[in-house]
């Protein structure tokens, strides 16, 4: 299971859900701070900005940043739940865990994940950076993009609510 958050409701996001892996996006400025029940060895921090071209001063998300992720989710045995979260939950979080789900289920239809993603958050907008990558990465030959592409950019908003995916 796949908890998404912003920073802000990331503390709340873990004692919720009990989840013991944690990914966190955000920018090398951005401090985060986890629960002592969190094992260091079970997060995954990406110092990434929300950007889909290059910018002075800004780190674009790159391949390594995408094959550190992938890495780390297939590396996860699944006995607790893992929580995904950016600044404000909506662009880098949900496109790590669109790219989670898509790595953990070869098999499964991209559009169908990325419905299902849409249903759980309104407000969510994958980075089209993030998304392109994994797609290559995980040679979906263009159809991760196609399917983030289909479900539109979704309501704006400063913020996003928790949601949950699920893997299958």
């Amino acid at each position: 299971m796949i908890h998404v958050c912003s920073l802000a409701r990331l503390h709340s996001t873990i004692v919720e859900t009990g989840a013991r892996h944690v990914v966190t996006l955000l920018g090398v400025e951005d401090e985060v701070v986890l629960p002592a029940d969190v094992p260091v060895g079970n997060h995954l921090r990406l110092q990434v900005h929300d950007i889909t071209d290059p910018m002075d001063g800004y780190v674009i998300p790159q391949i390594e940043h995408v094959e550190r992720l992938l890495h780390f989710v297939q590396r996860w045995r699944r006995d607790a739940p893992m929580v995904i979260h950016c600044y404000a939950g909506i662009s880098r979080s949900t496109a790590a865990a669109f790219a989670t789900v898509c790595a953990l289920n070869p098999d499964r239809d991209e559009q169908l994940i990325a419905q299902a993603l849409r249903r759980a958050s309104q407000t969510a907008y994958p980075n089209p950076r993030i998304i392109k990558i994994a797609d290559h990465l995980l040679a979906r030959e263009g159809r991760m993009v196609a399917a983030v592409a289909g479900i539109g950019r979704g309501t704006i908003a400063a913020e996003g609510e928790p949601f949950r995916l699920d893997l299958e």
